[in-house]
């Protein structure tokens, strides 16, 4: 009996001492539970805890409970959390040139996209690497397009509307300023009152967005340009990555690259999907004429060059993504 309950006591002790070593990481996002992202991200969590044997755990916490970004990096660097799933100018303080892939007008079509992130994007990870964060590859949100109450077909009538960004999204702001346009921030949470008491009559946003958030009811027009290119990562903090065993962070580092992919890939089939069906919501497609897109990228090359005088990203950097346009648009 002795023997049996020495077993017994070994066994127990070493399960606690098991469980006492686990890594628990927790990320916060701003999606909702629920939501197909999320459930991509609830099944890479699930990948890592039985690849790992348990020793590591990841825990969401979705919806935005853990506050706006700034919070959330405070709680990551208190090590309340360990991670977030955000935008990418979320962490622009710690990697400036991130944002150039935001830059105003800068793509024509996903094609270009692609043929700059092939290149860009493991320098825009190392960047955020070098920065203090471990990131799984760049999840798309898409093209965030102009859309209005009023038609938008030059950078005047542009000014002239009551043009909403969002709060806490200080390069957006920037952009407009850049481009001399007096922006009403509010929270996402207040734009459809605001369109529908008028308080704002303009938005810029993916057309999954507008679908899913109803905007698209208080619009009438889409100004076929692409204002901005949008995307999102998933960030641990180096120290939480570090503590990990360098098997388990190969894990991790296979299961988020995994559903950042998927989530990346599903993103743009849903946003292609959205504009087309704005066209049978009602929402009339303005088409810039030649002259008209000519303006436009001028005056956001312009205001691209008043960013980089701002330090909001490197002028290397955008030199380096014009040189793959140039060539992309070559062919």
């Amino acid at each position: 009996m002795t023997l049996i309950r020495s077993i017994i006591a070994t066994l127990t002790l070493a399960a606690v001492s098991a469980t006492a070593l686990a890594e628990e990481l927790k990320i916060s996002t701003q999606y909702p539970d629920g939501n197909a992202v999320l459930n991509e991200l609830r099944r890479a969590g699930n990948a890592i805890k039985e690849q790992t044997e348990g020793r590591v755990d990841i825990r969401y916490y979705p919806g935005g409970v853990m506050g706006d970004d700034q919070a959330v990096q405070r709680k990551i660097r208190i090590g309340q959390l360990q991670g977030a799933l955000v935008q990418s100018g979320a962490l622009a303080g710690s990697y400036r040139d991130s944002q150039v892939l935001n830059a105003p007008l800068l793509f024509r079509n996903y094609d270009e996209v692609d043929a700059v992130r092939e290149q860009l994007a493991p320098e825009i990870e190392q960047g955020f690497a070098d920065g203090g964060w471990q990131t799984f590859g760049l999840i798309e949100a898409g093209f965030a397009y102009g859309m209005s109450q009023e038609p938008i077909t030059s950078l005047e009538t542009l000014k002239a509307q009551k043009l909403w960004l969002p709060a806490n999204d200080p390069f957006s702001e920037q952009i407009a300023r850049a481009f001399d346009i007096n922006p009403i921030v509010l929270n996402i949470g207040d734009v459809l009152t605001a369109l529908q008491t008028g308080a704002i009559n303009a938005i810029v946003a993916p057309p999954v967005g507008a679908i899913t958030l109803q905007w698209y009811a208080r619009v009438d027009y889409l100004t076929d340009a692409p204002f901005m290119y949008t995307y999102a990562i998933v960030a641990l903090s180096e120290r939480a990555f570090n503590k990990l065993s360098e098997q388990d962070q190969a894990i991790v580092d296979a299961q988020f690259r995994a559903a950042s992919r998927t989530i990346d890939r599903q993103t743009r089939q849903d946003n292609l999907r959205s504009f087309a069906a704005l066209k049978t919501l009602g929402i009339n497609i303005l088409d810039l004429s030649d002259m008209d897109r000519a303006a436009l990228e001028a005056e956001s090359v312009a205001a691209t060059s008043l960013l980089i005088d701002r330090n909001q990203f490197s002028d290397d950097i955008y030199q380096e993504v014009m040189s793959i346009l140039d060539a992309e648009r070559e062919m």
